[in-house]
Formats: structure tokens, sequence, C-alpha cells
């Protein structure tokens, strides 16, 4: 099922979505790529243009003002994107500027306050507006040698890209006055904001060279900070796959903490950069020193209050709480999380404390054990302080422990429909992606495939409340991941493998191997692979995938170990896996593997004949699936029930079984199960007709009959999975009932095609009565 503790972490940068960083320390400066925007504005404003191009450059401008400096040659080819006719103005008023001389510059600034389209086109509140006024002030400080190195840089920067336009671009350093009383970067008091002179004044030849693909290495201004790790971290939440790769994000991080070390924002984005890879020392390294800087930068007399360092420290240690909780570091995060508690006791914060006790119950649950109490009192103060987040979350889940303690499906579905009531009144779009996930789990464990398949469809197809930033729409949450691979599941089911190839395709695009939610889709992959070959009896290929299963899931992987096991006839190895496995699944009350280990169990038994052996620990199956209302295992047990009751001579009791079975299985079961009851049937019906006997009456003809087309249905369901083994035991009791009905032609058919597949599989044909 869907996490619905993914986002329960407070989260220093943003509030609502919005990302707000403290002050940076650095404020606007002049820079070559700098006076190019000021080109674009000015020509904009100058030159007429159609209104299609001026509204992609209106949607240029803020990117470009507080993005990092990009080379020239990336900056014209974005402009160039929008309109050539603008970007041939810039690089003409660039080439006067760069060619000329330094009055030529100076003209350009001189102009560029009293040129008349700016009263009207950018006023000095706009954001254009104050990014021109931010740029005169700080041309206008500048002292004479400034504005000479500040022309040579432009030379430069110019130069550079029309001298070498295939090879790495030079980075440029900011320029920053040398005078105190013109200093224009306006760097605060706290440590590592006052950066060396001689870093500033690197000379031109000795910036590093980079490639178009390579951010800016020289400092940050406040402006491109914030707006860089705004976009990061919107991007880490919704769109991992849009983010700078781990590395490069942690380059650029350690470049702007190399500027700024007590940046706590940065350190923060360290931190959650860090969970991408799972790094357990860096990421805790990251969060330590990001409430480390906000304690510094708060105020030392609200101790006690919403804010300060108090406040700081509340958080720090809960923060820490959840990173131990998502590396099952189950000790240190209670330490934390009782630290978090009792800061927030004394400090009277109740916020604080609903967050805690949402991670305390969340830890019970990890470590197994029944923390029901514990959710209902979080769902109930969440509600009394009007925290409908919390609330929610209390509530889903409450009903992911119904659903694994056996609460009918009509509770559950009925709690899930007032959180949604509380979802679309409060617009908590994230938790409505939950919510579907989870309803599509709960339909999927019960065995429902087509209401299942139904909610999926229903939050694939969902619009997001959230307001679209940074060009992403909200489709790479974990809850889109669930659905996708539920989805994926459930057409490998009907043998639809080239959906399942497109499903899969569209999860690693949209969930790259680096990303958090990638083993969601990579566990999926190997089972529906594992599951194809197991089919196919090709168990050489299965048996690879094993360990890789066991990496990712380990009761899994050890339920997979067991197949095979058994596929291969090393029975002894595979019952040893499977009481280990069973041990270690009533230790953590999972109710749905113990019930396959019990039918894997039973199965075992059947090969050494043991089927009155097998009876009562099918019987414990059948009480447990019905207990849970687990409808597909139920209706699987059903189905080796009459299985063995057909082995034991009461054919006609197997029969009656399998009418309570059947519907299910059809309606909602796997082309592998319908061909498998649809194969037991029709035994079954041979049985009671009697043909190991003379058949005789009317009686054994329609019985017999009935066969043939149960036969032929089972046939079509084996032949969409490529299941040579299953068609094999088709064509033989096929070939059996037509020569029991004298139908020659039809028996040699039947015949030829055992013996063609008998042939091709080359592998000796284990007798039909002794599996299902």
């Amino acid at each position: 099922m869907a996490s619905v503790h993914e986002s329960l972490y407070f989260n220093p940068m943003m509030t609502n979505g919005v990302v707000h960083a403290n002050v940076f320390g650095i404020k606007d400066w002049v820079s070559p790529y700098k006076i190019s925007v000021l080109a674009l504005l000015y020509e904009m404003s100058a030159s007429k243009v159609s209104l299609p191009e001026r509204r992609r450059l209106n949607k240029l401008i803020l990117p470009l003002q507080q993005g990092p400096d990009l080379t020239l040659g990336q900056f014209l080819k974005m402009v160039e994107e929008c309109c050539p006719q603008t970007a041939y103005a810039v690089k003409l008023r660039l080439h006067e500027m760069a060619n000329g001389e330094l009055k030529d510059m100076e003209y350009f600034f001189s102009t560029l306050s009293t040129h008349p389209s700016f009263d009207t086109e950018a006023y000095k509140t706009s954001v254009v507006g104050l990014f021109m006024r931010h740029m005169l002030l700080a041309y206008n400080k500048l002292s004479f040698s400034q504005v000479y190195k500040l022309y040579k840089s432009l030379q430069q920067y110019y130069h550079s890209h029309y001298a070498k336009p295939t090879d790495g671009q030079v980075s440029l350093p900011a320029l920053v006055a040398d005078d105190s009383d013109m200093d224009l970067t306006s760097i605060e008091d706290t440590v590592g904001d006052r950066m060396d002179k001689e870093e500033l004044d690197t000379p031109l030849h000795e910036s590093e060279l980079r490639n178009d693909n390579t951010p800016s290495r020289g400092p940050l201004s406040q402006k491109q900070a914030e707006y860089f790790l705004a976009r990061q971290a919107y991007l880490l939440k919704n769109d991992e796959n849009k983010a700078l790769k781990p590395a490069a994000l942690q380059e650029e991080l350690n470049n702007m903490l190399k500027f700024n070390p007590d940046f706590a924002e940065a350190h923060y984005l360290n931190y959650l950069n860090s969970l991408r890879v799972q790094d357990i020392f860096l990421s805790a390294h990251s969060l330590l020193h990001c409430f480390d800087r906000l304690i510094l930068s708060g105020n030392e007399g609200k101790s006690n209050g919403d804010e300060g360092y108090g406040r700081s420290l509340r958080y720090a240690a809960l923060n820490l709480a959840s990173l131990h909780c998502r590396f099952g570091h189950y000790q240190q995060a209670d330490l934390a999380l009782q630290e978090a508690i009792r800061m927030a006791q004394e400090s009277n914060d109740h916020v604080c404390l609903q967050h805690c006790l949402s991670w305390l119950y969340t830890l019970e649950q990890m470590r197994g054990s029944d923390s029901t109490v514990l959710t209902e009192d979080s769902v109930k103060m969440a509600a009394h302080f009007c925290l409908p987040y919390l609330a929610s979350l209390g509530i889903q889940s409450l009903v992911q422990q119904g659903a694994t303690q056996g609460k009918s499906a009509h509770k559950l579905m009925d709690a899930l429909k007032d959180t949604d009531i509380l979802h679309w009144k409060h617009s908590l779009s994230e938790l409505i992606e939950i919510s579907l996930a989870q309803t599509t789990s709960i339909w999927r464990m019960y065995g429902k495939s087509t209401m299942a398949l139904q909610q999926a469809q229903l939050l694939l197809n969902m619009s997001s409340l959230e307001p679209v930033n940074f060009s992403v729409q909200q489709n790479n949450t974990e809850a889109f991941a669930v659905a996708l691979c539920h989805l994926a599941e459930l057409h490998a089911e009907q043998g639809l493998y080239s959906a399942v190839s497109e499903i899969l395709q569209h999860l690693k695009e949209q969930f790259p191997p680096h990303t958090q939610h990638a083993k969601l889709w990579m566990l999926c992959d190997l089972k529906i692979q594992f599951e194809r070959h197991m089919n196919e009896g090709k168990y050489h290929l299965a048996e690879p995938l094993v360990t890789a299963i066991s990496a990712l899931n380990k009761s899994e992987g050890l339920y997979r170990k067991a197949q095979v096991l058994k596929a291969l006839n090393r029975s002894t190895e595979a019952y040893d896996v499977l009481q280990r496995l069973q041990a270690r699944c009533e230790k953590t009350k999972s109710t749905e593997v113990v019930i396959r280990v019990m039918l894997s169990t039973a199965e075992l038994h059947w090969e050494s004949s043991g089927f009155s052996t097998a009876l009562p620990l099918l019987l414990q199956a059948l009480a447990l699936a019905r207990q849970h209302h687990l409808q597909a295992l139920a209706s699987e047990t059903i189905l080796h029930l009459a299985f063995t009751q057909l082995m034991l001579g009461v054919p006609e009791q197997a029969l009656s079984v399998l009418h309570e079975a059947i519907e299910p299985v059809l309606a909602h079961g796997a082309v592998m199960d319908k061909g498998r009851a649809l194969m037991l049937t029709a035994r079954c019906q041979m049985a009671v007709a009697g043909f190991k006997s003379s058949g005789q009456g009317q009686a054994d003809v329609r019985l017999a009959v009935l066969a043939v087309d149960t036969l032929k249905e089972a046939a079509s369901y084996f032949s969409r999975l490529s299941c040579k083994e299953r068609l094999r035991d088709v064509h033989y009791l096929q070939a059996q009932l037509h020569h029991s009905l004298g139908q020659t032609a039809l028996r040699n058919k039947s015949a030829m095609l055992f013996r063609l597949l008998d042939q091709e599989l080359q592998s000796p044909a284990p007798p039909v009565s002794m599996r299902l």
C-alpha cells in the first residue's frame, strides 16, 4: 500500500509548497550576464514584436532574472527560441558595447532609466522595475576602477562566445566593490558570509572552463540562491526526475555552502538530496547543520515561543526521529522522538506534539506493534486542534491497520469516504492521491481486480489541485507509482505483456533508478518477469530473479525461492524455506503471505500423496482467508480443496465445492487461475462420468461434452500465457475424452498436439493427477 507518512516531517524551507529562504547575505551585483538581461529588457520595450512572441519573452524574463548566470551562448539561444528579432537586437547592442569603448557602456546605463517606454511597461514596483533599479543602483555605486573591470569582463564575456563557439565557455567572476563604503554585496555579519577579496577578484584567465550544461561556479546572489533552492525543493517533492541528479545537486550545494557555510536552507536541501541516495551519514550531518544554523540565526529571547531556537530544537529532534525511522533505526528514533515530545510539552507547542504523536504511532507500526489506540488518539487531537492534514493521515493509517486486521470492506470504504470529504474541503491534493492509491491497494488485496483497476485509472486521470510551478505536473508522487505498479500487475495477470512493457517503460522514465520511489517498479518488474518465466516453464530464467527480489523484499524473495525449488522437485529444501517464511510472516502479521505459504505447503504434501495431510492445512488457510475477507486467496484455497477431494475419491463433492469458487475466479482472477479452475472442473466432470470404467448412459455423454467445452476454454487461457506444460496436460485429457466418445479424428489431433509439445519441452511430463 501507499505510504501515508511520506511527507510527514517539518520542512523549514516550505510553507504551503513555497520555499522561504533566509537572507543569503549576497545582494545583487552587476555582471556581464545581467547587462545582457538589461539589454533584453531595453530592446523589448524599444522594439515592436508580435503578441505571441511578447508572451513567450514575458514568460522567459523571471527565470532569466532569478536563475544563475548563463553563458552568452545559452542566453542568446533561449531568447532566439522566443523571438529571433529581439535576439538579434540584443546581440547587436552587446556588440556595440563590447567592441566599442567604455563610454558606450556608460551611455547604455544612462539611457536605461530615462527611456520613455519604461514608465508604462516597467513601473517601479514591478519585478522588472525592481530588477532594473537594483542594477542601476549597484552600477552607480561602482568606483571608476570597478567600472573599468566590469567593462573588461563584458568584453571577455562577449568575445569568449564568438572566439570558441564549440568549446567550453569561461565562467566569469562576480564584480564586487573593493571599498568598504561601496560594498555591493551587503554581506551579513554571520560566520562564513565574509568572502575573501582574492576569491572575488580572480583574474579572468584563471576562471574555470565549463560546458553549456554545467551551472555557474561563482557565488550566487540572494535571489539566485532563493530561486535555485525553491526550484530544486519543489522538483524533489513533485517531480524528482526533473531535478538535478544527486551528484550534480550535491556539487551545486557544496559550491553554495563554500561561500556561505551558515546557509541553513542549503543544508536542508542537502539533507533531502542525501535521502535520495540513502546516505545516512551525510543526511544526518546535513540535518544537524541545518538546525544548528537556524538556532544561531534565531532570537534567544524567544526560546519558549513559536519562534527562535526553541522551536528549531524541537523540530530538529523530530526530523532526526523521522530520519532514523526511514532507515529502520527504531531505538535511535524513539530516543529522538522522546526528546522532541519533552521539549514540545515544556513549550506548550500543540502542533509539534501532534506531529510527534503521528510519528509515534508510525514507529509502533514499523516495529510490528498494535498502534490502533495511539492512532485513534492522534486523530481526535488533530481534529480538536484543526489540523486536517494530520487527522487525515491518522485515518489513512487506521484504514491500513483495519485492512491487515481483517476489517470488512464497507467499514474501510466508509472511513475513506469521510477522509475524501475532508480532502476536498481543504483542497489537500496530495492526500486525495494517497487515498485513491490506498483504495486501489485495498481492492487488490480483497481480490476485486475490476474495482482496483477503476480506482487506479481514476487516480491517473485526475487533475491535481495544486498550482503548477516550474512546468511540473504533480504526477511523480509515490501514489502515482503505486497505482501504475498495480496497473502493470493487473495487465500481467491477464497476459497483456505488451501493455505491461509500456507501463513499466513509463515508470522507468518517470521514476529513474536513482529516485526514491524506483524500488516500487523494480520489485513490480521482477515479480512480473518471475511469474511469466514460471508460467512458461523457464525455471532456469526464474531462478536468478529470486536474489534480486530478495534484495528488495525479503518475504517475497523467500516465497519465490520456495516456488522455484518446488518446480525443480527439491521438495525438502522448499519445505524448509516455507517453514522459515511462515514463522517470519506470522511474526510480522503478513496474513496474505501466510496463506500463500500454507497453499504451497499443501502442494508439497500432494507430491508425496499426502492428500489427507494437506486437508487440515487447507481448511486452516480457508478460515484465515475468509476471516480477513481475502476473496482471491479464499477462491484459490477452495480450488486446492476441490483438487484434494478429487484425489481422495469424492469428485461429486469436489465439483460441488468448485461451483462456489468458479464465479469469483472467472470474474476477478488472473488468466492462469481461470485456466486452472476450468481444467480442474473438467477433470471433476470426467471423474463423475466415470471414464476410467466403461462410460454408461446419457449422463456420461452429457458430462463428457461439458468437459470437452471446459477444456477448450481452459486451453485458450493457457495459450494467452504461452503455458506449454499446462497445454500439454489439456491435450492429454482431450485425447482421452475424444477416445471415450469415439471421436477418432479429434483424438488423433489432440494426441498429435500433445506429442509436439512433449517433444518441444524435452522434459518428462509430471502425472496430470498430481498437480492442480
